[in-house]
């Protein structure tokens, strides 16, 4: 049985995971590394959710999408801080090493990108083009990382909408994806606010135009993954289907609100 059968084959329950290792991945998030000796495992671009109970009884959750994935029991996650929010702010500025929190999971079965099983993948598999808006490149980050340790040739593209620099999730393991992948994998960063020194490309938001630029074209039939706050979701979806992508090709998730 493969990887992907074996992982589909366990159930969602729940979980109590101990904080291993925390650090700022950004000045507003944080990676946090979770040892939860009873996860099943999870494929790329599953998510889980959190729950918080506070001394009186009191209880929060959250969703957050896993940013890795595969059989083991080691979790990663990277969690943004919302300032009026109820359970990030706890996640990035209070959470410590030897913590434990509890975990339901693993969640999602749209949402999944799956290598092509060896020896039945069509001769050229049909590309990737991941789309992804700030903290929304975390399931995204979890698919190019299983598509690298796959060994995966399938073409693999991932357009990053961030606000700057500082703010890039991921950075050193991007660039070294892009680098080193196996299989093809190209990243194009797009900053809406501030660009590094000499930063060739256009500053701004992404229009129509610079995603009919950097987007695999439709003729090529991408499966296309996108996942970012709503109103990205939701222009950059239109602008998919007016550019000639089919919308059973599109899958994608959006956040907003209290986290």
């Amino acid at each position: 049985m493969r990887v992907a059968d074996r992982l589909a084959a366990h159930r969602t329950g729940w979980h109590v995971g101990e904080v291993v290792a925390a650090a700022m991945e950004t000045p507003l998030s944080r990676r946090i590394e979770l040892e939860v000796p009873t996860w099943p495992g999870n494929e790329a671009g599953a998510h889980l959710d959190i729950r918080l109970t506070a001394p009186d009884g009191y209880q929060a959750s959250r969703a957050y999408s896993l940013a890795s994935s595969g059989p083991g029991t080691h979790v990663t996650l990277v969690v943004d801080r919302m300032e009026y929010g109820e359970v990030s702010p706890f996640l990035v500025d209070e959470l410590a090493v030897g913590d434990r929190i509890e975990l339901h999971g693993p969640l999602g079965a749209f949402f999944i990108w799956r290598p092509p099983m060896t020896g039945t993948a069509p001769a050229a598999p049909m590309p990737v083009q991941l789309i992804g808006a700030g903290s929304g490149v975390v399931p995204l980050f979890a698919m190019v990382d299983a598509h690298a340790h796959a060994g995966d040739a399938t073409e693999f593209r991932l357009l990053y909408s961030v606000r700057d620099p500082e703010h890039v999730f991921f950075r050193a393991e991007l660039e070294a994806a892009a680098r080193d992948c196996p299989g093809p994998l190209r990243l194009d960063l797009l900053y809406t606010r501030q660009g590094p020194e000499g930063w060739p490309a256009p500053i701004g938001r992404i229009t129509r135009e610079r995603l009919a630029e950097l987007a695999i074209p439709p003729a090529d039939d991408p499966t296309i993954f996108l996942c970012g706050p709503t109103p990205f979701v939701e222009m950059v979806a239109m602008w998919l289907v007016e550019l000639g992508h089919a919308p059973e090709r599109i899958r994608a998730e959006r956040f907003g609100g209290a986290a």
